[in-house]
């Protein structure tokens, strides 16, 4: 085991609040793995997780149980990703769920991106890129980056012009609609190899990256990245631009932070919660949620200017947040959460 493979398990276990559950292969089933744990799991090293890559995703009894880390529209498909490979498609806006007919690797998978109806990409552990031309029914290996890699977000500009990032600066750029991917460097000096968490962009075509340690960074052309320091100085772990052209971004202790000037300034809002906050959606009435661990859901009727906080009595890791049926779809580390608000 290299201590780089120790390190980033442990940045995205430390990423999921130290403590997160594993899915178990039967999926009736789930088990909560400590940092302590995923140590003693990495001895595998790099070898174990390219054999993982080989293999096909587990079918499961409960596929809405599983883990899950990331959920996204593909036209009017829902499709959801998380541990052991496992991406579940929903065509009834959440209701039900089912298994892709074809995953070919076991890894955590942790984001998704879909440029249309058919065309997406997910990220995960192990370096791995996947990719599917048929709204995630099947997917192929794209790009592996290597085996102590952990890719956390993608985003595509375009038909070809591609990003997908993670710890330790990880950065990955394609120009050819995802047949090939190449190293690029975040961040300079102090402001480099800094865990990149989530990528978003802006009104004004301008992609972001929320980062740790205070800092997120802003591109025009998505190549080259200036670092923003935060008043804040913890962890970032998401952020979207909102319908007024402002910029909103969470993470650590709760924290929440508004720029009305694309980053040139920052305002701390007051969230009545020091839980970390995971993931944020804008409803098409304009409400603004965020949600995150231990049952958290921030709501915003002012555009970000306030938020009020409930704690859902389940108490669950809330990971992904979408709209779906008109209320919010939440995705927690227990699965798929009950849709509420």
């Amino acid at each position: 085991m290299t201590r780089g493979l120790l390190l980033v398990l442990a940045a995205c276990l430390a990423a999921l609040g130290a403590v997160r559950s594993v899915a178990a292969p039967s999926g009736a089933a789930a088990t909560t793995a400590t940092t302590g744990a995923a140590a003693t799991t990495a001895t595998a090293g790099a070898a174990g997780a390219a054999a993982t890559a080989q293999q096909q995703a587990p079918k499961v009894r409960h596929p809405e149980r599983a883990p899950l880390l990331a959920v996204v529209r593909a036209g009017a498909r829902l499709v959801a990703a998380g541990d052991f490979g496992t991406i579940l498609l929903s065509d009834d806006e959440g209701r039900s769920w089912r298994q892709a007919a074809s995953v070919p690797t076991r890894v955590t998978l942790t984001a998704l991106h879909f440029m249309d109806a058919r065309l997406g990409w997910a990220v995960g552990h192990g370096g791995i890129v996947l990719a599917t031309d048929d709204g995630g029914e099947r997917w192929r290996i794209a790009h592996r980056a290597g085996a102590d890699k952990a890719l956390f977000s993608v985003r595509f500009l375009d038909a070809q012009r591609g990003l997908a990032v993670g710890a330790f600066g990880a950065a990955l750029a394609t120009d050819d609609g995802g047949r090939s991917w190449n190293e690029i460097t975040v961040g300079e000096g102090e402001f480099s190899d800094r865990h990149l968490y989530h990528l978003f962009g802006d009104a004004a075509g301008a992609t972001w990256i929320a980062a740790e340690s205070g800092v997120v960074y802003r591109s025009v052309d998505g190549r080259d990245f200036d670092a923003i320091s935060l008043p804040y100085k913890g962890s970032i772990w998401g952020g979207m631009a909102l319908p007024d052209g402002a910029i909103l971004v969470w993470g650590m202790g709760g924290r929440v932070l508004r720029s009305a000037d694309a980053g040139a300034s920052w305002r701390e809002i007051d969230t009545g919660t020091d839980n970390p906050l995971t993931a944020g959606l804008v409803q098409a009435g304009g409400r603004i949620v965020i949600v995150g661990l231990g049952g958290t859901v921030l709501a915003s009727d002012d555009g970000g200017a306030s938020f009020r906080a409930e704690i859902h009595p389940d108490r669950l890791s809330y990971t992904a947040a979408l709209e779906a049926g008109g209320a919010p779809l939440l995705l927690s580390l227990s699965g798929i959460a009950t849709s509420r608000h």
